[in-house]
């Protein structure tokens, strides 16, 4: 059977002069980026760079949305009142939509980081409040029409999203671990996160060809996930996506931008 999959990867997460991710790298491999807005990560020299280096690759540019948290990179809880994060999420997809468009580009998605993320799996008023961002935003009523938002397959963020009228995209984690219920194991546990290189491709090809992950107590989960994300702050990250590209291409997986 004919597969096609996104790659995504969290790009431009740094802050002056302080680099966490290989973005140049990375940007040969995926399809579509997730660009760190400032809040969590990211300044105005890294999103316009970014921005430029993934427009002249064909790379989608997505918004990566977070809690404005510098300090704790987004993946503190917080709690934040709905009108003020619906206009802080606006605030980011602006500010990234700015340099897109100077580089011939677009936003064209958006997807909430770190504590954002799993907090709207869940939070139905949390996830409302990212929804009204979107379609605050400029960028969500563009010619290119309603802005597809990112999401964990379940989540009370594409339900939201859904509801509003936008296009709504499953994603999965090819170096998380998963809980039986089909959400993640959270960082503070043991082995969260994958390491090992040939355990996250395997997965990688499984689940883009055959819809199945395993979850941590070995329970395998259904997947109709459409875009595959390999996470820019892994150790040699970029090196895995490379791998993971080439393995899916073998595998008759065909790896391009769902947006």
């Amino acid at each position: 059977m004919d597969r096609k999959i996104d790659l995504n990867a969290d790009l431009g997460e740094g802050f002056g002069r302080w680099q966490l991710t290989d973005d140049e790298a990375l940007l040969a491999s995926v399809t579509s980026a997730n660009v760190a807005c400032g809040f969590h990560a990211g300044d105005p020299v890294t999103m316009r760079r970014v921005c430029e280096l993934a427009a002249e690759r064909g790379v989608r540019i997505g918004a990566q949305v977070s809690y404005r948290d510098l300090a704790g990179f987004g993946r503190r809880a917080m709690d934040v009142p709905a009108a003020e994060l619906a206009a802080e999420v606006a605030y980011q997809i602006g500010a990234l939509e700015v340099f897109a468009r100077a580089a011939g580009s677009a936003v064209a998605y958006v997807k909430p980081h770190g504590a954002l993320y799993n907090r709207a799996v869940h939070d139905a008023e949390q996830a409302a409040a990212v929804v009204a961002g979107i379609r605050m935003s400029g960028a969500a009523t563009g010619a290119g029409g309603p802005l597809p938002v990112l999401g964990l397959p379940g989540s009370r963020l594409l339900a939201a999203a859904q509801r509003a009228g936008l296009p709504t995209v499953e994603e999965a984690f090819a170096d998380r671990a998963y809980r039986a219920d089909g959400t993640l194991v959270p960082r503070s546990e043991p082995d969260a996160v994958l390491h090992d290189p040939e355990q996250v491709v395997k997965r990688s090809v499984r689940l883009a060809r055959d819809g199945e992950i395993t979850a941590a107590d070995g329970t395998v989960l259904g997947s109709a996930a459409r875009s595959l994300c390999v996470h820019g702050d892994t150790p040699a990250a970029a090196r895995l996506a490379e791998r993971i590209r080439a393995e899916l291409a073998t595998a008759g997986v065909q790896v391009r931008a769902f947006a």
